[in-house]
């Protein structure tokens, strides 16, 4: 039954009783809006049996059967959990006079929009690289609501892959994490923190591997098109395309498409501006890759680098931080800052910087 409440701690907002507790939702499901306004039309309801005889059911027997109808609904249906859709939040450390409590790396998971994020291509590498840093070392420290908003959001990032066939290798590396970070979690649930029962985890580990069998089993399909290609595009332009590149692994896929890109994809120049741009002079010294003719091999350079140091990232869209503020926002939204210079105070957050937000 929704609480409304009309005092300080909740001015007007809609509250559901679920397994885990009272939950904000905003707005109601469809379905369980409109149970409550069949409620509020009738007073009560009568139900003829078999024996022709009138049983009359008050409204608090009605309201309690539409309980547990909103209760089942709740349980059955993850994608009908509501979670906060706010363009911003206020990442605040600790309790200070106005406010109680901290902001914790679940809270702003769940508050911030990421599963609307994924439908925007600028964000969608931003937010699965979020999600495999989470996958390696904080998913325990999730609550269980943040947990299943999580495979919520990877379960619409998947089956976007399949239909779009966008990226599944960024995919596949996740899923790879995750699955790999859960077999560790599921042995050893004696020594680890997991919310909820080992069981639900089991099934989710199912999941995970069903997921990775679909695209390992992914075709891609073959675009009919008989307008201007890629392939027909002057050489300096293609050359010029993959110097735009920041990932090596999409080189080498680019160059698999036809002979023309594979000969332009192994320039040693490409691979050479490729090492500058990532990594530093100093680190070249450490791992020297000469080829046969005594040259250095920058292919094979940029793939050892790799190993040993972080590649910078690029991305379309990106979190930012306001450090007047503290105030967490995707940059296309703004939010109400109070300095001066609002320009001044902003700063791109990545991935990881997004999760050194919230350590403590």
């Amino acid at each position: 039954m929704p609480f409304l409440g009309q005092d300080w701690r909740s001015p007007g907002w809609r509250w559901v009783k679920t397994e885990d507790g009272w939950k904000r939702c905003e707005p109601f499901s469809p379905a369980l809006e409109d149970g409550n306004n069949q409620l509020n039309d009738i007073s009560h309801t009568v139900i003829i049996t078999g024996d022709g005889e009138k049983d009359v059911y008050s409204t608090e027997d009605c309201e309690f059967a539409a309980k547990k109808r909103k209760k089942d609904h709740f349980r059955n249906n993850t994608d009908s959990q509501c979670f906060y859709r706010e363009k911003w939040i206020y990442v605040h450390k600790e309790s200070t006079k106005e406010r109680h409590g901290y902001c914790t790396l679940g809270e702003a998971f769940n508050r911030l929009d990421f599963s609307s994020a994924i439908q925007d291509i600028r964000r969608f590498n931003y937010v699965v690289k979020l999600l495999q840093l989470i996958a390696k070392s904080q998913l325990t420290s999730l609550s269980g609501a943040a947990q299943k908003n999580y495979f919520n959001i990877l379960d619409k990032i998947v089956r976007k892959v399949m239909e779009d066939q966008y990226n599944p290798r960024l995919i596949k590396d996740l899923l790879q994490d995750l699955s790999s970070t859960l077999c560790i979690l599921i042995r050893g649930v004696g020594k680890s923190v997991l919310v909820g029962n080992i069981n639900i985890w089991i099934c989710r580990l199912e999941t995970i591997l069903l997921w990775q069998q679909q695209l390992k089993n992914l075709q891609m399909n073959k675009q009919v098109n008989n307008g201007l290609t890629l392939s027909d595009l002057p050489l300096h332009m293609l050359n010029n395309i993959l110097y735009r590149f920041s990932d090596g692994w999409d080189i080498i896929t680019l160059g698999q498409v036809t002979p023309t890109l594979y000969m332009l994809s192994e320039d040693r120049q490409l691979w050479k501006k490729l090492c500058q741009y990532h990594f530093a002079e100093k680190q070249f010294c450490r791992h020297l890759i000469p080829s046969e003719k005594g040259h250095i091999d920058w292919k094979l350079m940029y793939f050892a680098l790799q190993k040993y140091y972080p590649i910078k990232e690029q991305y379309g869209d990106t979190l930012h931080f306001c450090r007047h503020c503290s105030i967490l926002f995707w940059k296309d939204t703004g939010h109400p800052c109070t300095a001066s210079d609002p320009n001044t105070c902003l700063m791109p957050v990545s991935p990881q910087h997004f999760i050194d937000l919230f350590k403590f």
